[in-house]
């Protein structure tokens, strides 16, 4: 069985393929994918998929790069959200500089955000972290070019006892120490199997079995060609295909010199311990 850590079956872009990729996962066996909404406009899009497809572990949460579009009620109704919906988990939440700083200004994907200053994340991430300790919820974490900045929110917040996830980590090894101290997990995503990414595969030798899990994060960063067993047809054949997630598994445990079997075991027992 294989746990998607992190995607975002909720793109529009993947509901013309919602029900080819229920199909895919089931075919693979897929056992939970954790879907993160990013804004309050598409929490309902992500509770829409937990109730269709029993795969889905819900989670909520304003990503940095929504911040600066959020409604002045927009804690409230993410309180009023994790109320409906029991069992579920707050992210994808996080710190982002490189929006900040090396963004272009009319990269597509920043289309109409406005793009909130780093004190302003600061503040939304450190009440979204207090929210899951509060509950004791996993806290799924994005974090682009601001690690310094993130530790120390995560020294001075409190944190869920279970955890939380630093998805797609890419900051450096020199750090997890720290960030293991503190109780963090790390998921291994399928483009870091791309040839340019030879730091971020040496990162991921070093961390703790018992501490890792993989992820798609589909429909974006699809893995490189080589390690892609679904795509879908033209126009979108360059979206990453949720049940991709199989060979990244398998290529991990390449990584790792380890069996399928084991690290599928590994991973199931971190799922467990973060999202149950």
């Amino acid at each position: 069985m294989f746990f998607d850590a992190h995607n975002h079956l909720q793109d529009p872009a993947l509901a013309p393929h919602l029900d080819e990729i229920a199909a895919a996962c089931a075919e693979i066996g897929l056992g939970r994918a954790v879907v993160n909404g990013t804004c309050e406009t598409d929490w309902p899009d992500v509770t829409a998929l937990a109730r269709r497809h029993p795969f889905v572990h819900p989670s909520y949460g304003l990503h940095p790069w929504d911040a600066g579009n959020r409604t002045p009620a927009w804690l409230d109704t993410l309180r009023a959200t994790l109320d409906a919906n029991p069992g579920a988990s707050i992210g994808e939440i996080g710190l982002d500089r490189w929006i900040l700083d090396s963004a272009r200004p009319d990269d597509p994907r920043l289309t109409g955000l406005r793009r909130a200053p780093l004190p302003t994340q600061i503040e939304v991430f450190r009440a979204q972290l207090t929210l899951a300790a509060e509950r004791n919820l996993a806290a799924s974490i994005h974090c682009l070019d601001a690690f310094g900045p993130l530790l120390n929110v995560l020294e001075t917040t409190p944190l869920p006892k279970r955890g939380f996830l630093l998805h797609a980590y890419g900051g450096p090894a020199e750090m997890l120490p720290q960030f293991l101290r503190l109780g963090a997990y790390f998921s291994f995503n399928g483009s870091f199997l791309c040839p340019r990414h030879a730091r971020r595969r040496e990162v991921f030798r070093q961390i703790p079995l018992d501490r890792l899990l993989l992820e798609t994060d589909a429909p974006a960063t699809p893995p490189p060609p080589a390690h892609r067993s679904r795509t879908f047809a033209a126009p979108d054949e360059k979206l990453n295909h949720p049940a991709n997630i199989a060979v990244i598994y398998e290529a991990f445990a390449a990584l790792r010199g380890i069996q399928l079997p084991e690290l599928k075991a590994m991973c199931k027992a971190a799922i467990s311990q973060l999202f149950d």
